[in-house]
């Protein structure tokens, strides 16, 4: 999930005419019958006060008092629906209310629903009807103990300021919704970017132990095949191949415990043992001369140790996985390792090999070492190519950026 597909969530959200809480509610909760009680109650308080104040000064007819009791009554016993009609609801108790003093309270309360139920402009549009509605009244049902102007004014700053007070509630609940949505889509990012760190964490993990365990496996495997098909060697070279096996497997040991540990607890584990550099280029030569290989090394940067550790590390490991795969794919064949630069030109390492013998057979290969070569070059802002050479070998030609 990038940022973009949540950046515009709060626009759209205001738009959205229904909040999502109301869309979603089955059937009304402990909450929903609280504060329609309330409602109801509130309601009928200010309608009980509005007949107080018709009452007081003026005499009104018993039909009169009882349709306005009676359509009170209907009006605050209509607000039972007004989350599901609110624009109906209100606009009925704005044509009550113009004959109907007593149904004012129903409608301040179904002015309030509709403006936090519905957006801005069915509100407003109800809310002049309103407006005019409570103009009517004054002029048809004058309060007896003030003038209409006062009424009507009156009237009219009620009904403005519950609409008020009911759009800021909306937009709150908007707030709350639009701020839950993001909060859920920032920890679905949060987990998808430790996911894909950490599956970047594990390839570069298996990219190095394809380079060191390869390069390491391939040394026991010449050594020992040398045993193998040499039983009657002399004892010195039968030792000195006994002691290179030893020391490729303890190193592959400890390689592999490494790894193993950084898998066990990815993230945390930093390798302790020094990782390899330019400089260690001459001794990954001569390991590979005492397993029998045939390189020649042409190493024409004139201080190795200058060489930024990173780019360092990267053409060791270039290096590393050429020497591997001629000795596998190219036996005896004598394998040529050049490796020239300097600041500000860039690091240039090539490792060539001529066709192995008709007679040696192909050992299979996935390709994955070069592949990860090829990531690892990229990586670090250079480039990568191999392929076969003119003479039917094989050549691997990277450059690596060096900084001047």
């Amino acid at each position: 999930m990038t940022r973009s597909e949540y950046s515009w969530l709060l626009p759209s959200a205001l738009a959205d005419p229904e909040l999502p809480a109301e869309r979603e509610r089955p059937r009304r909760t402990l909450r929903d019958w609280v504060v329609d009680t309330t409602a109801f109650l509130i309601a009928l308080g200010i309608g009980l006060l509005t007949l107080d104040s018709l009452t007081a000064g003026a005499e009104e007819s018993t039909p009169v008092l009882l349709a306005d009791l009676l359509a009170g009554a209907a009006a605050c016993g209509a607000l039972w629906v007004r989350r599901r009609r609110p624009v109906a609801l209100a606009v009925a108790l704005v044509v009550v209310t113009a004959i109907a003093p007593l149904a004012s309270g129903a409608l301040l309360v179904g002015l309030f629903s509709l403006a936090v139920h519905r957006p801005f402009r069915p509100a407003a549009l109800v809310a002049a009807a309103a407006v005019a509605s409570g103009v009517v009244q004054a002029w048809l049902r004058p309060d007896p103990t003030s003038s209409w102007t006062v009424s009507a004014l009156a009237g009219t700053v009620l009904v403005l300021l519950v609409i008020a007070w009911g759009m800021v509630v909306r937009s709150r609940r908007q707030l709350v919704v639009v701020l839950r949505d993001r909060a859920r889509r920032a920890e679905a990012e949060a987990d998808l970017r430790a996911e894909q760190a950490q599956r970047l964490a594990r390839e570069a993990i298996a990219r190095e132990m394809h380079d060191v365990l390869a390069h390491r496996l391939t040394l026991l495997s010449v050594h020992a095949g040398a045993l193998e098909f040499r039983p009657g060697a002399p004892v010195a070279e039968v030792a000195r191949a006994a002691g290179v096996i030893r020391d490729s497997a303890h190193e592959a040991l400890q390689d592999l415990r490494e790894i193993i540990g950084v898998l066990r607890t990815p993230g945390e584990g930093e390798q302790n043992r020094p990782q390899p550099t330019l400089a260690s280029l001459d001794a990954l030569v001569d390991e590979s001369r005492q397993a029998g290989m045939k390189v020649a090394l042409a190493h024409r940067v004139a201080d190795p140790a200058g060489v930024p550790a990173a780019t360092g590390r990267t053409a060791y490991r270039i290096a590393q996985e050429g020497l591997t795969n001629a000795r596998k794919h190219a036996p005896g064949a004598e394998v040529t390792v050049t490796v020239e630069g300097s600041p500000g030109n860039g690091l240039t390492i090539q490792v060539r090999n001529p066709a192995p013998p008709s007679d040696v057979p192909e050992v299979p290969g996935s390709g994955q070492g070069l592949i990860g070569l090829t990531e690892r070059a990229t990586l670090a802002g250079g480039r990568l190519e191999h392929g076969a050479g003119d003479d039917g070998g094989f050549r691997v030609d990277a450059w690596l950026p060096w900084p001047a």
